[in-house]
C-alpha cells in the first residue's frame, strides 16, 4: 500500500505535514498551556512553516504526469514560488505576534494554530486545479481568519472587525459558489484542464460569462479590491496589529496568485471577456487607494488603503494577460511582502509609556529618538511610493511594462498617475518623522526580533536593484509554467 500511495501524496507533502503539525500543536496547547502562555505553540508553528517551506522546495516543484489527486492538485514552479512567499509571510507574522500578545494579555495558544490552518488553506488555494478544490482552500483560509480577526474577545473593535469580515466574507463565499455552479452548468466540468479545453472563446454561453464575473467578484473580495474593499479599513484597524500584518501579506499573496492561475489557465481563452473586468477593478483600486488614504490619521487604516492600491497595481499585471504580466505580478508580490512586513514591524515597535500606539502623529520626532527605525520607515515609505532605485519602483515598473506590452496604455498611464498621487501620504509620514516635534517620544526599547525584521527588510528594499536576479529569474520560471501547461 505504501509504495502506491506515498508517491501520490508527495506533491501535497507540505500541506499534509502542516495539517499533522496543526493537530499536534492543538493537543499540545490544550494539555500543557492552560496558563495563557502561547509561546510554545507559536514557536512550534514557526518551525512547522519553515519545514513546510523546505518540503515545498523539495517536493512541490515540477513533477511528471498529471496533477495529483485525480487532477485536483497542481504543482510546478508557479505554485512553488507562491507557497514559499506565503509560508515566509505567515511565519514572520506569527514571530511578530509573540511579544505583542504577551504584552496585551492576549496570549492564547489557539492563535498560532489558527494561523497555521489558515496557511494550509492558502497553500491549497494556490495548488487548486479544480473549482471544488479552489473553494475548499478559500473556505479553510477564511474560517480561520474570521476567528483570528476577533481573537481579542474583550475588545469591542476586534469583535466588530471579526463580525464585519465574517458577514462580508459569507457574501463573497455565496458569490463564489454561485459562480462555480454557473460555470459547471454551462461547461460540464469543474476541472481547470477541462475548462481550458471547453472555453476557447468561440460561441461562449452568456451564462458562463456571468459565472466568470461572479468568480472574479468573489476572488476580488479576498484581495480587498474595489468595490469589494469595504471590510478592509475597519478590520485592519480593529484587529490586533500582528493579525493585521498577517492579513496584509499572506492571504493577499495567495489570492492574487489564485487569480493569476485561474485567469491565465482555465479561462485564458476568454481573455477578451475578463480583461475588461480586471482592468476596471484595477483602476478603481488604484484610484481609491491613492485618494482615500490621504485623510487617514491611523497608520493601520492608512496601510489598509495602501493595500487596496497595491492590489490594484498587481492586477495591472493580471490584466496584461501575458507571460510578462504573470512574471510582473509574482515580482510585485515578493517585493510587497518585504515592504509590508517591515512597515508592520515599525508599527509594532511604536509604544509610549508601555502602551502600543498606532497614529501617524505618534511618529513625530522619530528620527531623533530612534534614527535607525526612522531610516527603515523612510525606506519602506519611499519603496511603497515607487521612488527609484528602491524595490517598490521595480515592482511597479515591471507591471506597467507588461501592460504596455499588452497594449493597455491607458491602464499604465492611470497607474502612474495613481502612484504619483499616492506618494503624498507616504511622504507625509516621512515629514512627520523628520520635521515634526514630538510631545512625548516613543519608548526607547525595541525588541530584538523587530530590529532583525526591520533591518533585513529595509536592506532588501534598498539594495534590491543590486541583485534582482534571484527573484526575477524564479518569477520568470514560475510564470512560464502558466503558459506551457
Amino acid at each position: 500500500m505504501m509504495t502506491t500511495t506515498l508517491p501520490v501524496m508527495m506533491p501535497a507533502m507540505a500541506e499534509i505535514f502542516l495539517a499533522a503539525a496543526g493537530m499536534a500543536l492543538l493537543m499540545y496547547g490544550v494539555f500543557t498551556q492552560r496558563d495563557g502562555q502561547s509561546e510554545g505553540t507559536a514557536w512550534g508553528t514557526i518551525v512547522a512553516m519553515l519545514v513546510a517551506a523546505g518540503l515545498v522546495i523539495i517536493y512541490g516543484g515540477p513533477v511528471a504526469g498529471e496533477p495529483a489527486f485525480y487532477g485536483q492538485f497542481a504543482t510546478g514552479h508557479f505554485t512553488q514560488f507562491a507557497k514559499v512567499l506565503i509560508l515566509v509571510g505567515a511565519a514572520v507574522a506569527v514571530w511578530m505576534s509573540v511579544r505583542y500578545m504577551r504584552a496585551e494579555s492576549s496570549n492564547r495558544f489557539e492563535f498560532p494554530v489558527l494561523v497555521l490552518f489558515a496557511t494550509i488553506g492558502m497553500l491549497v488555494m494556490v495548488s487548486a486545479n479544480d473549482l471544488i478544490a479552489l473553494y475548499m482552500g478559500i473556505e479553510l483560509q477564511s474560517l480561520s481568519l474570521y476567528v483570528i480577526a476577533s481573537i481579542r474577545r474583550d475588545s469591542l473593535r476586534a469583535t466588530e472587525a471579526g463580525l464585519k469580515y465574517f458577514v462580508l466574507g459569507a457574501v463573497s463565499s455565496g458569490m463564489l459558489l454561485y459562480a462555480c455552479s454557473l460555470i459547471y452548468g454551462f461547461s460540464g466540468t469543474t476541472q481547470f484542464a477541462g475548462l481550458a479545453t471547453v472555453l476557447t472563446g468561440e460561441a461562449t454561453p452568456l451564462g458562463l460569462i456571468v459565472g466568470l464575473v461572479f468568480l472574479i467578484s468573489g476572488l476580488a473580495f479576498k484581495i480587498s479590491a474595489v468595490p469589494f474593499h469595504m471590510w478592509t479599513p475597519d478590520v485592519y484597524e480593529g484587529a490586533p496589529t500582528p493579525v493585521t500584518a498577517l492579513f496584509a501579506v499572506a492571504p493577499k499573496i495567495a489570492a492574487v496568485c489564485l487569480i493569476l492561475r485561474t485567469m491565465m489557465g482555465p479561462f485564458g481563452g476568454l481573455i477578451a471577456d475578463w480583461q475588461q473586468v480586471i482592468t476596471l477593478i484595477s483602476i478603481a483600486s488604484m484610484v481609491l487607494g491613492a485618494i482615500a488614504a490621504i485623510q487617514q490619521t491611523n497608520l493601520k487604516r492608512l496601510m489598509a488603503y495602501s493595500s487596496i492600491g497595491h492590489m490594484g497595481f498587481a492586477l495591472v499585471g493580471v490584466a496584461a494577460g501575458n507571460q510578462a504580466g504573470a512574471q510582473a505580478v509574482l515580482i510585485y508580490m515578493a517585493i510587497y511582502l518585504f515592504m509590508n512586513v517591515g512597515t508592520f514591524a515599525v508599527i509594532l515597535s511604536m509604544r509610549k509609556e508601555g502602551r502600543y500606539v498606532e497614529n501617524i502623529a505618534d511618529l513625530a520626532g522619530l528620527n531623533k529618538s530612534h534614527p535607525l527605525m526612522a531610516l527603515a520607515m523612510l525606506i519602506f515609505m519611499f519603496s511603497m511610493a515607487g521612488i527609484p532605485p528602491l524595490a517598490g519602483f521595480f515592482s511597479k515598473w515591471y507591471v506597467f511594462f507588461a501592460a504596455i506590452e499588452a497594449g493597455l496604455f491607458g491602464l499604465a498611464v492611470i497607474g502612474v498617475l495613481a502612484s504619483v498621487v499616492g506618494a503624498f501620504y507616504y511622504i507625509r509620514i516621512i515629514k512627520v518623522m523628520y520635521f515634526d516635534e514630538a510631545e512625548a517620544p516613543l519608548d526607547s526599547k525595541i525588541s530584538r526580533e523587530m530590529r532583525i525584521i526591520m533591518g533585513f527588510t529595509a536592506v532588501v528594499s534598498l539594495l534590491f536593484f543590486i541583485l534582482p536576479a534571484p527573484v526575477v529569474d524564479q518569477a520568470a520560471a514560475a510564470a512560464q509554467t502558466l503558459f506551457t501547461n
